[in-house]
């Protein structure tokens, strides 16, 4: 009779959650907005691999714009995005997405009504507007902070609060790489913006946009 080995099957948290040998203990992560009353907050669990799951909150309180907005998001050991269910909530309407990436690579959308399915010129990654949780996804994947190089990526882009979808093209490039922190160059459209990360691929700091605290 062959005896159960926790190290062959993965560990039960006090949550109820399977964690593989390869995975780290969860981690709580919170972004200030630099110039907009903002704030985001995700709790993340990596692997070893480039497996990422994470589950977060922002909240959005300037004078133009009120809302908040959740999501639930899920990458692959090869660090391709799998899904991600988004919710927003302004004054007068709450909203939701879900975005799956088929095995054939297509991409499943649905706000409610039904899905429909999309190319998105066959994109990996997605960016969720003034989530920089997502600017970590490429990043980690492409390994630009390890190891110097350049890539115009086609993406996913998600706007809040309305949560409207589209296919965009942008840019990753390698500045600098260092023990603690790595800058990487982000570029979208007119906007170029230097990218402090950490040894994970997450962002510590965005200029204009978030910082880590």
């Amino acid at each position: 009779m062959n005896s159960f080995n926790a190290t062959d099957a993965g560990r039960v948290t006090s949550t109820g959650e399977t964690r593989s040998p390869s995975a780290r203990r969860p981690d709580m992560i919170t972004w200030q907005g630099i110039h907009e009353p903002r704030l985001e907050q995700v709790r993340l669990l990596l692997s070893s691999d480039l497996r990422l799951r994470a589950s977060g909150r922002l909240v959005a309180a300037g004078p133009d714009e009120q809302f908040n907005a959740s999501f639930e998001v899920s990458v692959s050991e090869s660090g391709q995005v799998n899904r991600l269910l988004l919710r927003t909530a302004t004054v007068l309407e709450e909203r939701q997405c879900s975005l799956s990436r088929t095995e054939d690579g297509a991409w499943l959308v649905d706000h409610g009504q039904g899905s429909k399915r999309e190319t998105f010129n066959d994109a990996l990654d997605v960016d969720v507007q003034f989530a920089v949780l997502f600017n970590a996804i490429p990043i980690r994947r492409l390994g630009l902070h390890r190891e110097p190089s350049e890539h115009a990526l086609p993406v996913v882009r998600v706007s809040l609060p309305d949560l409207s979808v589209k296919a965009v093209t942008q840019t990753y490039k390698t500045v600098s790489v260092g023990d603690e922190v790595s800058v990487v160059r982000f570029k979208s459209g007119g906007f170029e913006q230097n990218i402090k990360v950490d040894p994970n691929g997450l962002v510590v700091e965005y200029p204009l946009i978030s910082k880590r605290i």
